[in-house]
């Protein structure tokens, strides 16, 4: 058992001097996961745009810091990439494998740097780069540190050195260990014993030239600067990122810290002679395997599952904090105040300034090896990345929108499963929980006896010398059923895999809820918001809105006036290409229903007597439906709007971006169709038995300018018309179930046109303006209700299975409709302002 936040004895009995308490201030959360390719990740490294990880593959994977889905690999390495380091100010990525050098922004070699002996300092075991001196340290496994330094003067003189020499390979003495033989052989060293696999890197002439070729010289060399191999270093004071330390003084001295397999660890003056050892630490608990450093402060990971505690200066060890005894501790971090211990059982615990672990979790299936922390682009916020050889990256933060996303998919709302009533109203009770939460001003509104409530939420915006616009937002917290076949993870768990998270409802329409809600609350914080942003979220939108209507005209004088609607319901048609939705089709569902008004017969003595249901039904069916898939109902296609040239010319754009026909895409978006969903039967449905009573399910979808109620209405007539002619003894009812006008947006209105703009923007391409074959009941009425119009920025892309197992969303999606969202509300602003 291992120490946690409410445990505070060891394995072995032994109470800890540091106390597990219950901190107030929750352990980050699981982002997003990268990789899971069996491959262990051995280092890491991030800045504000990239995340890049080393392993056993010989080469580097490149990962969109915003996005997490892979941008490149970094190839040409000879061996396993033991450690990696940045150098922030130019640009550059250090490789400890061969020593590479590689652009953070094209993500080319810029040199190679051979250590000196070559393969006779064996694994590089550890980086560190001087941002000061334009120095980078090298930790060897032959126990010597070694060093070189890039500023102008120094590869100028490694210039001439290597031209007097006329050669750009430095000769090196035997080593009596690396280039040993078998002692049965009884030979002497010498350097032909070849005792490596790999050679310094027989392609490196392939991608860089002679000038970018570096041999460290021996002068940069300290042999035998520990009596073990050099796992870890840090600089002193810290630049790494969380440290609260990376501010850089005028003739500030820096000291490099090693740590090795002697379980010491020494402090080393870095001048431009070199390095001068000042003070040893004897550790005396294992390997000194992981070090970090905080102001004046050094924390080493030992092998045995100790954190030594050391003050640099005045040279002494004030703690040692038992992480988990016999447990190596293989990585460490600092993120602000907290020290962050990765461990080999797959753990980590989070320790406060007072050395009190505030937190423990198990972070990964496999050995921790690797760790850093990372801040944002804005600078505000910060995470853990760790790596494990499970062959994952997670990156671990107190990200708010994914955050509240993960606890909203967590409430299983599914709306057409009574055994979930309950979920939903708890989902609407969150919902307006969670909106206050951000600012928002938020309540409860009854629908029907036994219905899931309206959750009505006011962002109120700061009042300029022009009246506000309201914008009011729609979008419903209900899902669809979730059964686990099919599903790689728990439907109601949010996973966030290489990019995508994964959860019933993270694209409809949860995940877009949450992007607004977030946006508004950003502004707001910001003070930036000019608008009343109003939210107005059902919880019955995937079965039909029951109560819907009467809950806003019953509630209307609390949302108040209306300016625009807003909402984010449907998929781009496409994976790269963000959308606008300006249309969709409407619907009318019916059943149809034909009984004999006698109970069920026996075929075998009925058969070929009694009339059957069935033949009336299949006879009825047919009638709706004529010749090349055409409507039958008498003036059906009469109102149907004519297609423009301007709407040719957006389906041939469309065209060329799905290749599929501009018809196709037509057809599905402003044309009329009809549809037979299922037939039912009375009866135990067995091949011997008549059924007395047959329903079948018939949907229209109706586009500009038919009229929905006469539509609804052609509907019955010509069932009831066509059954007639039968003269069948059995009973047809027909009755509509729900209805939903089609509805078509303003593309030349300014509300379009600012969420043109705020898209445009944000992905700097023009938006695709699509249609949508389906129907969203709330979005006409809201329109006519409140007199405005409304605006569908869909946020998923075509792949997001929404209604489907593996539902997901690109959190690049996510987070750039966030963005856009926030750009709509800025120039949304400025929509009522008079104009000169």
């Amino acid at each position: 058992m291992y120490l946690s936040t409410c445990l505070d004895v060891p394995r072995n009995g032994k109470a800890s001097v540091s106390r597990p308490i219950r901190s107030a201030v929750p352990p980050p959360r699981l982002l997003h996961s990268l990789g899971g390719e069996n491959k262990s990740v051995l280092s890491l490294m991030a800045n504000a745009h990239h995340i890049f990880t080393g392993g056993q593959g010989q080469d580097i994977a490149v990962w969109d810091r915003h996005t997490f889905t892979l941008k490149t690999s970094l190839l040409g390495h000879t061996g396993s990439i033991l450690a990696l380091e940045l150098a922030e100010e130019k640009g550059w990525l250090f490789s400890a494998s061969g020593s590479q050098v590689w652009s953070t922004v094209t993500f080319l070699p810029v040199y190679i740097l051979n250590p000196y002996l070559e393969t006779g300092a064996g694994d590089l075991f550890s980086l560190a780069w001087n941002p000061t001196m334009q120095v980078i340290y090298i930790g060897c496994q032959n126990t010597s540190l070694q060093w070189q330094g890039f500023c102008k003067f120094q590869l100028d003189r490694r210039t001439e050195e290597q031209c007097g020499s006329g050669t750009s390979t430095p000769t090196r003495k035997v080593h009596k260990f690396f280039d040993s033989y078998p002692q049965y052989t009884h030979r002497p060293a010498d350097l032909q014993a070849n005792n490596f696999s790999m050679s310094p890197s027989s392609s490196q002439g392939a991608f860089v030239g002679t000038n970018s070729l570096i041999n460290i010289s021996a002068t940069n060399v300290i042999d035998s600067a520990h009596f073990g191999y050099i796992y870890c270093m840090a600089l002193l004071p810290s630049t790494r990122e969380g440290t609260g330390h990376l501010a850089q003084k005028p003739g500030q001295n820096y000291y490099l810290v090693t740590g090795s397999g002697d379980e010491t660890v020494k402090i080393w003056c870095c001048n431009p002679s070199g390095l001068n050892m000042m003070h040893s630490f004897d550790c005396q608990h294992g390997a000194v395997l992981s070090i970090v450093a905080s102001g004046e402060t050094i924390y080493a990971g030992c092998q045995d599952g100790h954190v030594k505690v050391l003050d640099f200066e005045t040279r002494t060890l004030v703690r040692s904090i038992i992480v988990q005894e016999n447990v190596d501790v293989l990585s460490l971090s600092i993120m602000q105040s907290d020290l962050y211990t990765c461990s080999a059982n797959g753990h980590i615990h989070r320790w406060s300034s007072l050395f009190d672990c505030t937190a423990s979790w198990r972070a990964h299936d496999g050995i921790v090896l690797s760790s850093v922390v990372s801040c944002s682009s804005d600078r505000k916020s910060f995470c853990l990345i760790t790596g494990a050889n499970d062959g994952f990256v997670k990156v671990w933060c107190q990200d708010t929108m994914t955050y509240a996303l993960s606890k909203f998919v967590s409430i299983p709302s599914v709306s057409s499963d009574p055994s979930h009533r309950e979920d939903c109203r708890q989902a609407a009770i969150w919902l307006k929980k969670g909106l206050n939460q951000l600012g928002a001003q938020s309540a409860l509104l009854p629908t029907h006896e036994a219905g899931s409530p309206l959750v009505l939420g006011t962002f109120h915006g700061t009042q300029g010398k022009h009246p506000k616009p309201r914008i009011l937002f729609y979008g419903h917290y209900d899902v669809i059923s979730a059964p686990l076949e099919g599903w790689d993870t728990d439907p109601f768990i949010v996973s966030g895999r290489n990019g995508y998270l994964y959860g019933r409802g993270v694209t409809d329409d949860k995940g877009p809820i949450m992007a607004v809600a977030c946006a508004a609350a950003e502004l707001l914080q910001d003070r930036a918001l000019g608008v009343d942003l109003v939210f107005l979220i059902e919880g019955e939108e995937e079965t039909g809105s029951t109560g819907f209507v009467d809950a806003i005209k019953e509630h209307k004088h609390l949302i108040g006036n209306i300016d625009a609607i807003l909402l984010s319901n449907s998929t781009w048609i496409s994976e790269h290409h963000p959308c606008i939705t300006y249309g969709l089709r409407g619907v009318v569902h019916s059943t149809v229903e034909i009984a004999s008004g006698v109970p069920d017969l026996h075929s075998g003595v009925e058969g070929g007597a009694a009339p059957e249901p069935m033949f009336d039904m299949i006879r009825l069916l047919a009638t709706l439906m004529g010749g090349e898939g055409k409507v039958a109902i008498p003036d059906f296609y009469n109102c149907v709007r004519h297609q423009t040239e301007a709407e040719k010319q957006l389906y041939d754009v469309l065209s060329n971006v799905t290749q599929k026909p501009g018809s196709v895409l037509s057809s599905r978006w402003s044309e009329p169709s009809l549809t037979v969903h299922n037939i039912d039967v009375s009866g135990p449905r067995n091949s011997t038995v008549i059924p007395g009573k047959v329903t079948a399910k018939v949907s229209l979808r109706i586009v500009p300018d038919q009229d929905l109620q006469t539509i609804a209405q052609s509907l019955i007539n010509h069932l009831r018309g066509s059954f007639n002619k039968f003269q069948s003894p059995n009973q047809l009812s027909v009755s509509i179930d729900r209805t939903a006008d089609w509805w078509l947006g303003n593309l030349d209105g300014p509300w379009f046109k600012a969420l043109k703009a705020a898209v445009h923007d944000e992905w700097n391409v023009e938006p695709l303006l699509i249609r949508e074959g389906g129907s969203v009941p709330s979005i006409p009425y809201l329109e006519k209700e409140f007199g405005c119009p409304a605006l569908h920025l869909p946020l998923g892309q075509s792949t997001d299975q929404a209604h489907l197992p593996n539902e997901r969303i690109s959190l690049n999606n996510l987070c750039k409709g966030k963005s856009v969202i926030k750009r709509f509300l800025s120039i949304a602003t400025n929509l009522h302002a008079p104009t000169e």
